[in-house]
């Protein structure tokens, strides 16, 4: 049987077996053919359309709108690399200033250059796109919404860099711990789960100024369920994470925030 089997593919792309398992189940991308053993194989059109899955992913797409996109009549796949390539030499550009933006403020911190303007430590961040996720959650929840994320900001008020590193390195570690307890079939009120949650519960308190109540930090694991973004972000790192995500946290507020 020609073609790269499921676990090549997951060895070439970093996509794992169970994401590329849910993208077939999915219609998202089918293989080439099945054969008598029950193999997925895949053919160099299926190792183009992951490309394109995975470019589109980057750049923010949901899973559905992926698929509307790639099944469109007239999809142009070489079109789309153009755009992509576009879109991230743009990101590429700013991402170089946040680089600069980091060199400068370890050179204040660790080399006793000069103060650095307050100001230089906010360029290449994108301003527009956290207001419009802000404006998002006040539209979503109603105006009570604009008083909690001003209480967080106050919160932040204050943080240096090392303390948003140290948010994103356990946000990181969290999250790798939960997709290995679902990799490893574990149930959502098993003790490692558990004190994962319990530090999931500590970073959702820390960012937002206040611990979070029980029907909170239920309702923040169901908006990672149905916000196809944050749902999209769990499940690209391990398919049924997101619901994993939610049914922990519910399971951890049930037992010990009620």
């Amino acid at each position: 049987m020609s073609g790269h089997t499921v676990k090549q593919v997951a060895r070439m792309s970093g996509v794992s077996v169970r994401t590329l398992h849910h993208y077939d189940e999915i219609g998202l991308l089918k293989p080439a053919c099945v054969g008598a053993n029950g193999y997925r194989y895949y053919a160099r059109e299926e190792l183009l359309r992951l490309q394109q899955v995975l470019f589109h992913r980057e750049l923010g797409f949901s899973l559905e709108e992926i698929a509307r996109v790639l099944d469109a009549p007239g999809f142009d796949r070489t079109a789309a690399l153009r755009a992509h390539r576009a879109k991230l030499e743009a990101e590429s550009r700013r991402y170089r200033r946040l680089v600069r933006t980091i060199d400068e403020t370890l050179a204040a911190l660790e080399e006793g250059a000069a103060k650095m303007e307050d100001k230089a430590m906010y360029r290449g961040f994108d301003p527009e796109k956290q207001a419009s996720y802000e404006k998002e959650l006040v539209e979503t929840h109603g105006p009570e919404m604009q008083g909690h994320i001003d209480h967080a900001k106050r919160g932040m008020a204050g943080w240096r860099q090392a303390d948003y590193d140290a948010m994103q390195a356990e946000a990181e570690a969290i999250e790798a711990g939960m997709a290995k307890a679902l990799t490893d079939g574990l149930p959502v009120d098993a003790s490692a789960v558990t004190a994962l949650m319990r530090r999931q519960h500590a970073w959702v308190g820390k960012s937002w100024n206040r611990p979070a109540p029980a029907a909170a930090f239920k309702g923040l694991g169901e908006m990672y369920l149905a916000d196809p973004r944050f749902r999209d972000r769990y499940d690209g790192r391990q398919a049924g994470l997101a619901e994993y995500m939610a049914a922990a946290m519910a399971a951890f507020a049930d037992r010990e925030l009620g």
